[in-house]
């Protein structure tokens, strides 16, 4: 499917994702498990992409999902999720939050803090419901990734330090309205090499062997997600050498693993299709100006991370180093910097590679910009999944007040 021919039809810019490849990350995940026989759940991580059309896919396709708000869980069940394969993380859930998700029968809530605890007890008990859960575990353990993404350090809000772990798994087994089911451990986003995986896991088996030697009913070992994806140079691990090395870590512990595999399912299967404004140079610096910027895909802005650029309709010439910016009022409101980019003209189209996660999810109204179509391709058809935003949803919900 030419992207010319979305762009003519759909207008730029937009998100366009590969049905064929999305089911393809999805299944290089589960094929490996089934083949080793091992009982488990892939729950995609919905937060970096949260479209129903890409939802509804990998229902299709026997995913659950990860959800971490209220939101989400509205969303997955539109896209006509199993609520036994949804697990609810998240450090700030609130209790209309926890009520739609015991109402929803999810398969548990990954607890956060010891706070949450007695809350979770407490929206239960005045249900009358018994809600299922894991304590996320904190293994101290440095992902080496950003930092704004890593998760399993001490200092991060997430999770239960491993060394107060065990007198927090007392107090939820001496609760009347909970039910401790799993362990929960995620330590990060983008991590690209097994070390970081493998030392966390050998902290988390240990705990889960002194939880079951003490009594508890240990059927879920959450091992969260994280796995990195090729945007430039780095060369993560396959997924089912991942996944092998987990489950040969683990079969000694008669539990069900859930894997949360968000942006390496994601990723690489959607692009982010702009169109050049401008061509500008400022003595020694060129400018791309394009008509997407941080308020479509903020990851180059928060992460200063590197999204590849291709043209659509290469032209023939040399190369050019510019910064490819976009029409966002402030200066740290660019794609790419100091980047070679191929020869391109007012009205060519690009490409921003590996735009799949964490672009729409990201997306935001800000300088009152509206936020871009979303597109699935599926062969040789294409299907407009979110519609462009008009100025009057811009403005939805606002109201001029009426003062005496």
């Amino acid at each position: 499917m030419p992207l010319n021919t979305i762009a003519k039809a759909v207008g730029s810019p937009c998100f366009i994702y590969s049905t064929a490849t999305l089911t393809r990350h999805f299944q290089v995940f589960e094929q490996p498990l089934k083949a080793a026989g091992t009982d488990h759940i892939i729950c995609y991580a919905m937060k970096a992409n949260s479209s129903l059309g890409v939802l509804d896919l990998l229902v299709k396709q026997g995913s659950g999902f990860d959800i971490v708000s209220g939101g989400e869980l509205f969303r997955a069940l539109r896209a006509g999720a199993d609520p036994r394969k949804i697990v609810y993380s998240g450090v700030g859930k609130l209790p209309h939050e926890i009520q739609a998700a015991l109402n929803a029968n999810i398969l548990m809530f990954n607890v956060e803090s010891a706070d949450e605890l007695e809350r979770i007890q407490d929206v239960a008990e005045d249900m009358g419901r018994v809600a299922p859960i894991a304590l996320r575990v904190n293994p101290d353990i440095d992902p080496k990734t950003h930092p704004y993404i890593s998760t399993g350090l001490y200092e991060s809000k997430f999770g239960i330090d491993i060394r107060d772990a065990p007198a927090l798994f007392q107090r939820a087994k001496a609760l009347s309205h909970v039910d401790v089911v799993g362990v929960d451990c995620h330590i990060g986003s983008q991590i690209t090499k097994m070390k970081p995986f493998l030392d966390a896991l050998a902290r988390i088996k240990s705990l889960v062997q002194d939880l079951q030697a003490d009594g508890f009913n240990i059927r879920y070992l959450d091992v969260g997600g994280g796995l990195g994806i090729p945007y430039h140079n780095e060369e993560p691990p396959s997924p089912s050498d991942y996944t092998q090395a987990i489950v040969e870590r683990t079969r000694d512990l008669d539990c069900t693993l859930i894997f949360e595999p968000g942006r390496v399912i994601a990723g690489n299967a959607g692009v982010l299709l702009t169109q050049v404004q401008y061509l500008k140079q400022n003595r020694e610096k060129r400018f791309v100006i394009v008509d997407t910027g941080m308020h479509h895909l903020i990851r180059p802005t928060l992460y200063h991370a590197y999204q590849a650029v291709q043209a659509v309709n290469p032209r023939e010439g040399a190369p050019m180093v510019a910064d490819l910016v976009g029409p966002i009022c402030e200066s740290g409101d660019y794609l790419a910097k100091d980047r070679e980019l191929p020869p391109v003209q007012q009205g060519d189209l690009l490409a921003i590679m590996s735009s799949g996660a964490y672009g729409y999810s990201m997306a935001s109204f800000y300088n009152s910009y509206a936020r871009p179509a979303e597109v699935l391709v599926q062969g040789d058809q294409y299907a407009v999944i979110r519609e462009r935003d008009h100025y009057e949803d811009i403005v939805k919900g606002e109201r001029l007040p009426q003062f005496s």
